[in-house]
């Protein structure tokens, strides 16, 4: 049986195509951005979600910016796609990614030696594309890694969605269990369906479900229960930025688990790919956590749910400390604690 997870987002017959994720499950729907703006709303809206496939499309919504541009000069060109990257990077602040990627991109057109626009806009394009398929390969590389972390075991659980749908394809948390699957090796997955915004119900159990891979759904509340019951041997979550001391920021709840894996005993695992790690911030406590709208949890769709008037906090992300986090997988290695020593080896990065 073939285990193979969908591609959420490519450059095909010259336009881009993306799974409108807010559509899943019910319905499985291609937006097809045209405008910078267009691509903005896609990712303010969670279209398309993930900090890698958020950075994807951010660099592709720099082609979107500036392919009609009638720049008369290099100069105006590059004047262009700085306002079209700061203009995209308003549009979610905690996923690293994101930056990460519009800053690779103007690097690129910084380095060129062409004034030549038509080359600069293709020059933009083939940027964007190689973040595409560098970040499917680094996906197949975290699987490959950490793999052997999970080859024994029975099940895992997984909070949010950090499958195909958001990256490239085959996901951070979820990489090994795809590559594990396609060498004959098939784990069962406990998917939090992760209030508010049911990425896990929507997203998670949807992509495992479609590549035939067992998933078994739950409140987010059943987590500590399942532990306990001994129905998952490891926690594997995936991150939306990592800082320099190994502290976590990811979907909001996993915190929680964290501290439920280690009370039973449980690994709990990150998997990230290297563009996730921000090391200019000393720890978790520097990361900008995003607050969303308070209709997200007062109401279950368009179904109100609570009082009207209800005072709500709605963080997207919260911050796991490094001392809950057995290790990081990513495609250059396996980084275990201490981390503030440990993510600069494996990562190859110079001490400043």
């Amino acid at each position: 049986m073939h285990y193979e997870p969908v591609t959420p987002i490519r450059w095909h017959n010259g336009q881009v195509e993306i799974i409108d994720q807010t559509r899943l499950p019910g319905e499985l729907a291609f937006i097809r951005p045209q405008t910078v703006e267009e691509m903005w709303d896609a990712i303010k809206q969670l279209k398309v979600r993930g900090a890698p496939a958020i950075g994807i499309a951010a660099a592709l919504g720099l082609y979107l910016a500036v392919k009609d541009s009638r720049a008369g000069n290099r100069a105006e060109f590059e004047n262009e796609l700085k306002k079209a990257a700061a203009y995209l990077a308003t549009s979610r602040p905690t996923a690293v990614n994101l930056f990460w990627a519009l800053q690779r991109v103007e690097a690129a057109i910084a380095a060129a030696t062409t004034d030549d626009i038509a080359a600069l806009k293709e020059l933009v394009l083939r940027e964007a594309l190689a973040i595409r398929d560098e970040d499917e390969a680094t996906c197949r590389a975290i699987g490959r890694n950490g793999a052997p972390l999970l080859r024994d075991l029975e099940a895992v659980l997984t909070h949010c969605n950090a499958g195909t749908l958001a990256t490239a394809r085959y996901g951070t948390a979820l990489a090994p269990v795809y590559y594990l699957a396609s060498c004959g090796k098939v784990l069962k997955v406990f998917a939090d369906e992760t209030r508010p915004l049911l990425q896990g119900a929507r997203l998670t159990a949807w992509e495992l479900h479609r590549a035939g891979i067992p998933v078994t759904l739950i409140t987010d509340n059943m987590a500590a229960a399942v532990m306990a019951r001994g129905l998952v041997q490891a926690v594997v979550v995936g991150a939306d930025r990592i800082a320099a001391n190994g502290d976590v920021a990811n979907k909001i709840g996993t915190y929680g688990l964290a501290i439920l894996a280690k009370d039973h005993g449980l690994p709990f695992y990150v998997a990230a790919p290297a563009s996730t790690f921000d090391l200019s911030l000393k720890s978790g406590e520097e990361i900008p956590i995003e607050e969303r709208d308070p209709a997200e949890v007062t109401h279950f769709g368009l179904r109100p749910t609570a009082p009207e008037g209800i005072d709500v906090f709605n963080p997207a992300f919260d911050v796991t400390p490094n001392r809950y986090v057995t290790a990081i997988i990513t495609e250059k290695g396996i980084i275990r604690p201490p981390y503030q020593e440990n993510i600069l080896q494996v990562l190859d990065v110079g001490r400043a």
